[in-house]
């Protein structure tokens, strides 16, 4: 295995496979429905709102990274949801598919030989493909801490 390919592997498995850290998977598996939308004391965010957060950053970076016509949402108000609460029960099913869907893309493009990780992507200012998978990586590690540690303490 060459070394590029040894990268993008390390790459795609940085994403979402636990190692050090809690897996996506993980985090968010049989997440008490009553929980879900309650801060406990003292806590910034609730278990929907960092949900809603990873979603909608992980959505940013990566579209970032492949769409030239990308626009960003607003900072800090377009990555966090409008209320601590789900606005219905579909709603956490439906952002954690969108997240599973969004890092398999991402680990797709980190994968993908014909994208070249160190050249700077065209429409950024000076990011490159492998500082925005780490970029994500980092983030989502971060944020999945601060949901199990909600968790934690709402049981």
């Amino acid at each position: 295995m060459s070394n590029a390919d040894s990268l993008r592997d390390h790459l795609a498995d940085l994403l979402d496979s636990g190692n050090a850290h809690i897996k996506f998977e993980d985090a968010v598996k049989d997440f008490p429905p009553e929980s879900r939308g309650k801060r406990p004391a003292g806590a910034p965010h609730s278990a929907w709102e960092l949900l809603e957060h990873l979603r909608l950053a992980l959505w940013d970076i990566c579209e970032f990274t492949v769409d030239p016509n990308h626009v960003s949402p607003s900072f800090p108000d377009g990555y966090w949801p409008a209320t601590p609460e789900p606005p219905s029960e579909a709603a956490w099913d439906e952002s954690v598919a969108a997240y599973r869907s969004l890092l398999r893309k991402f680990a797709a493009l980190a994968s993908d030989e014909s994208v070249d990780l160190f050249a700077k992507i065209a429409h950024g200012e000076g990011q490159t493909v492998l500082r925005e998978v780490l970029l994500a990586a980092d983030h989502n590690a971060y944020h999945l801490g601060q949901l199990v540690m909600v968790r934690k303490v709402l049981e």
